[in-house]
């Protein structure tokens, strides 16, 4: 791996930033966003050569030659953006979830969309078995987005270690959001409340589930992209796609549920149309931060492709 300048590091750690904004939204994967920012093979890479080598090699030849076997610099500068803009953003935007969910997944649906052109750009063979896999992603991510979440909001720490986990698998998939995910499970509304509330024996207790899923997840994946490249990127493409239900803006709400202030909050959705809100004045906005969403992606992918010249 090449040394890198400090600039580097901190355009490293803003796209952590970026990664981390995405996976506090229910339905927005920051896996998604690593692999449109260009890291997500290196991020892959990396996380998979943390292993029992890895601490051989730190017994044998010191801490610097086992921190660059694992691309350290590269790992903690991603880190450190993911973890400010979790800490940062989580309240910001469960304010705006709150209060103008439409806008908010009107921006993510426009970026999530284009990310489906990226992705699947990048398939270089298209054949029946790439379309099957894509389609089957799809089909897969959209059956997820329909599930009904869990009534109980669990917060034992086996349950949290296994949240974590999973929730983690998640992230690193683009398409198949974390956060999502943790929402399913009834984990979502206790993990936001521990950062809120700086319960730091749950974070940790979740942060050590989410180790042990990502070391263990991040090395299939990467042998996946090592041998069946084109087929994953399908699979991939189609998970995106059929997530772009679960962050349609408009939705209506077929239950509800009493969170843990007393509060009724959405329970189980449905999508509907934007025209069922008539006289809706979010529309022409929702519309504009759709394009805006979209315009990002491109915008990224043109800065990406200057860079590699």
């Amino acid at each position: 791996m090449q040394q890198r300048k400090f600039i580097e590091y901190i355009v490293i750690s803003l796209k952590g930033m970026a990664m981390g904004a995405a996976d506090v939204v229910p339905g927005v994967s920051g896996g998604t966003i690593a692999f449109i920012s260009g890291i997500y093979e290196e991020l892959l890479t990396s996380i998979s050569s943390v292993n029992f080598a890895t601490l051989k090699l730190l017994k044998t030849d010191g801490i610097k030659t086992a921190w660059k076997a694992v691309n350290g610099n590269f790992l903690v500068s991603l880190l450190i953006g993911v973890f400010i803009s979790v800490l940062s953003l989580a309240k910001i935007i469960s304010w705006l979830l709150e209060h103008k969910p439409i806008l908010v997944w009107s921006f993510f649906f426009g970026l999530v969309l284009a990310s489906i052109l990226f992705i699947g750009k990048q398939i270089t063979k298209w054949n029946f078995l790439t379309v099957l896999l894509l389609i089957i992603g799809a089909i897969v991510a959209y059956y997820i987005t329909t599930l009904e979440p869990l009534v109980s909001e669990n917060s034992s720490p086996i349950f949290m270690f296994l949240a974590g986990a999973l929730a983690i698998c998640a992230m690193i998939l683009p398409g198949i959001s974390g956060s999502f995910i943790l929402v399913l499970l009834g984990a979502y509304k206790p993990v936001l409340d521990a950062i809120h509330d700086k319960d730091l024996k749950t974070i940790a207790i979740l942060g050590a589930g989410a180790v042990v899923g990502l070391l263990s997840f991040s090395k299939v994946l990467k042998w996946l992209f090592s041998h069946f490249k084109n087929l994953t990127l399908a699979v991939l493409t189609g998970f995106i796609l059929g997530s772009l239900n679960k962050i349609w803006p408009w939705k209506k709400v077929l239950t509800w549920r009493v969170n843990s202030h007393g509060e009724n909050v959405p329970f189980n959705e449905q999508s509907i149309s934007p025209f069922s809100f008539e006289g809706d004045p979010q529309l022409m906005y929702a519309i504009v931060l759709a394009v805006v969403g979209f315009a990002v992606i491109i915008l990224l992918e043109k800065i990406a492709n200057l860079s590699n010249k």
